[in-house]
């Protein structure tokens, strides 16, 4: 498979040079090279840290600056970081407040955030908040329970403004810990992802074929269906989010809809914005019209074609934590 890249063993690390270097104003490299940090550290807020395979861009380095990511730690493609990259970025970035380690919901971004969390233990506060949004959830690949997918950058976002703001370590535990309730997304793909020096890709699928329920690793999805039009499509993914929300939530009306359609590599704007007209649509007409929305390419799986719409439900306090100001290679506003 053709990529603009050197040589494989080189493409992650001359990915987040450029990173780097194209957002130098914000963001700059950690000791080693280790991690990407955010280029001014705030004295006494807690240090918000997240990370994971490459192949994800922008997920997690493009979201690491003010008002979200203190730090960002990147493996190969598809790969966890290694501990002692977590350790390093804990080290670096933590002024005095703890560290809020936000994880997606793999088995081994799991483990080794956890073996981080327990070898800095002695001189770090520590606190772990798992994200499981994904409303796919049949036989999860790589991961106990709901996969974390795109649902992860409303919840960097919420913890790192409530951070920038200087609630404490417990305080922005218990938010993260209860964000996952309300936070529901679904992916579909169109055609399957090319890893650089692998001749194929990760599945197949016919020209009649599509994948509901896709992973963001290159994992097939829960069902392999007709291709179908658009309307269908979303109508499957909406109705599959508000099938995995809890009814009380759904049903609330003090809560306030964010509705992300997001890309998950090869898929162009024409495409998501079209998605997104059609899934307002589809939650307004079930009593839940967005209030906020973001469209774009935020969680990727390198060069899949599809997308993904997730739903989150928040309370008045947490859309003000969304409308809160960030300024991030990403998202600045």
């Amino acid at each position: 498979m053709k990529k603009i890249m050197n040589a494989p063993e080189r493409f992650v690390a001359e990915s987040l040079d450029g990173l780097v270097r194209a957002h130098a104003e914000l963001v700059t490299f950690g000791g080693g090279r280790k991690f990407v940090r955010r280029r001014q550290l705030v004295p006494g807020k807690v240090a918000v840290i997240s990370g994971g395979g490459a192949g994800h861009e922008p997920l997690h380095s493009g979201f690491v600056g003010l008002g979200m990511l203190d730090a960002a730690c990147t493996g190969h493609v598809f790969t966890s970081p290694t501990p002692d990259q977590i350790v390093a970025a804990m080290d670096e970035t933590d002024t005095g407040a703890g560290c809020l380690l936000i994880v997606k919901n793999y088995d081994g971004d799991v483990m080794n955030f956890e073996m981080a969390a327990e070898m800095a233990a002695d001189r770090h506060a520590v606190e772990t908040v798992i994200v499981e949004d994904d409303a796919a959830t049949g036989p999860a690949v790589r991961s106990r329970g709901r996969r974390g997918v795109a649902g992860t950058v409303v919840v960097e976002k919420l913890i790192g403004a409530a951070a920038e703001r200087g609630a404490d370590l417990a305080a922005l535990k218990a938010l993260g810990d209860g964000l996952n309730a309300g936070i529901r997304s679904m992916g579909v793909a169109l055609r399957g992802v090319a890893i650089p020096n692998n001749p194929r890709e990760t599945f197949v699928l016919g020209p009649e074929e599509m994948e509901i329920g896709v992973g963001i690793h290159g994992e097939p999805g829960l069902d392999r269906t007709r291709f179908a039009d658009a309307d269908a499509i979303i109508g499957q993914l909406g109705a599959a989010i508000l099938a995995e929300l809890p009814a009380e939530l759904t049903a609330a009306t003090d809560l306030h809809p964010l509705l992300v359609v997001n890309g998950f590599g090869g898929t162009p704007p024409i495409e998501l914005y079209l998605a997104y007209g059609l899934a307002h649509r589809f939650f307004e007409a079930r009593g839940l019209a967005p209030v906020r929305s973001l469209t774009g390419t935020f969680v990727t799986s390198l060069d899949m074609a599809g997308l993904s719409v997730t739903l989150a439900l928040l309370t008045t306090d947490q859309l003000a934590l969304w409308d809160a100001p960030v300024a991030t290679p990403t998202l600045n506003w």
